[in-house]
């Protein structure tokens, strides 16, 4: 695992950018075309509009979710409302190439199935994203793979249903979706996140964090994360 500390959170979203774009850039001159698979949060957002700037093939990006709430279409709490600003008013990437988690379908359990059909078209049989991003919760959450939550032994599926959290249902990746990927890109920021950072640095496994296959893994974090002053 290559650890990277960075000043603040705005020097974590420009490098995860530019790592972002190197990735894309890699894998289409590899393979033609690159799947990523994107967390929510606020460094994350501002991740996404920085790499609007950088040189990037978008006719040829597929971007997925790494994780939604179960609400209606536009409600903020959805990853794909800033998911959706952030990108499509930043970059030219056919909107038709972004691939939403189908959380407003009655059936939510077929809805998965549903998802996983969406990432064998476009990564294969099984899917290998080429690259997922992931951010950490204060309580060792990433992605919706939250702690004490059975999704964390859900090993048979690549995309599943939590229970209740923060007042929300979600769906999310699983362990074996996400560790398959080629590379894990950790955005981490924030003073709030000290303890779980050092447990994660660590190789602590006892929070959904620590799971995480480590050897393709790239993480940025700033300092307050980090714990540095």
């Amino acid at each position: 695992m290559d650890i990277r500390i960075l000043s603040d959170a705005g020097a974590v979203a420009k490098e995860a950018a530019k790592q972002i774009a190197t990735s894309a850039r890699e894998a289409i001159a590899a393979r033609g075309n690159f799947v990523m698979a994107v967390s929510g949060g606020k460094t994350p957002w501002e991740m996404l509009r920085l790499l609007g700037s950088e040189d990037v093939p978008w006719e040829n990006v597929h971007i997925v979710q790494v994780d939604e709430r179960i609400a209606p279409a536009g409600d903020p709490d959805r990853n794909l409302t800033h998911l959706t600003e952030s990108l499509l008013d930043h970059t030219p990437i056919d909107p038709k190439n972004i691939h939403a988690m189908p959380v407003e379908d009655n059936d939510l359990t077929a809805a998965t199935r549903r998802y996983i059909q969406t990432f064998q078209q476009i990564s294969g049989t099984p899917p290998v994203l080429d690259l997922v991003h992931l951010g950490m919760g204060p309580d060792g959450h990433t992605a919706s793979l939250i702690p004490g939550d059975p999704v964390l032994e859900v090993m048979d599926t690549d995309v599943a249903l939590t229970g209740l959290y923060q007042g929300r249902r979600r769906m999310t990746l699983t362990y074996p979706a996400i560790n398959r990927s080629r590379k894990v890109i950790w955005v981490i920021s924030g003073s709030g996140k000290v303890e779980m950072f050092r447990r994660f640095r660590d190789g602590d496994e006892s929070i959904p964090s620590g799971r995480i296959n480590k050897s393709n893994a790239l993480v940025f974090a700033d300092k307050a994360a980090a714990g540095i002053t």
